[in-house]
């Protein structure tokens, strides 16, 4: 753990723990860029980033990527707030790029349910991409009520709720550098 996680730590009582610190997080995106970069290298793919939560996994990622690629936005919902998803996955903002003959790559903070990305695939299917994988910080299996294919995997973690890195509770704690758990 750094220092920074330590600093978060302190300042912020109610998280009981660092489940995986900001060092360890660096680690594996280098480890994805490097895989991702290998797998595209005759292609220049376009990251889909699903906001919010995975806007600072995208941003590290993408600086680990070394072949070109572009970058789009999609924001869905399927929290409404609360720390159990509602089944319910909300378009928000949909892409603007044309992905049609286009590999695509999603990238998500976490796959719990798997019903917000199967949702996504579903409907991106339906515009012609070339072909559709999945990069995710996090991969909650213990709470799939869905199987989807995952490409890119940051880590497995256990049916927690969890914050940090770009992942919130009511909007908040998305800045912290780790994945904590907070106090229940």
């Amino acid at each position: 753990m750094t220092f920074d996680d330590q600093e978060y730590l302190n300042r912020y009582p109610f998280i009981e723990r660092v489940l995986i610190s900001s060092e360890e997080i660096q680690k594996r995106i280098r480890q994805l860029g490097n895989e991702i970069s290998n797998d595209y290298k005759d292609s220049t793919p376009i990251f889909v980033c699903i906001l919010k939560g995975a806007y600072p996994f995208l941003a590290d990622l993408t600086r680990c990527v070394s072949v070109d690629h572009e970058v789009d936005f999609m924001a869905v919902s399927s929290y409404d707030g609360g720390t159990q998803s509602t089944g319910v996955v909300k378009i928000e903002k949909d892409l603007k790029s044309n992905i049609t003959n286009r590999d695509v790559i999603l990238v998500e903070d976490i796959i719990d349910t798997g019903l917000t990305i199967d949702n996504l695939m579903e409907l991106l299917q339906t515009r012609n991409p070339r072909s559709i994988r999945v990069a995710s910080l996090l991969d909650k299996k213990p709470a799939r009520t869905k199987e989807v294919p995952l490409h890119y995997v940051g880590f497995e973690i256990p049916k927690e709720f969890v914050i940090g890195y770009g992942l919130d509770y009511d909007e908040k704690y998305r800045n912290l550098p780790f994945i904590g758990i907070m106090k229940g």
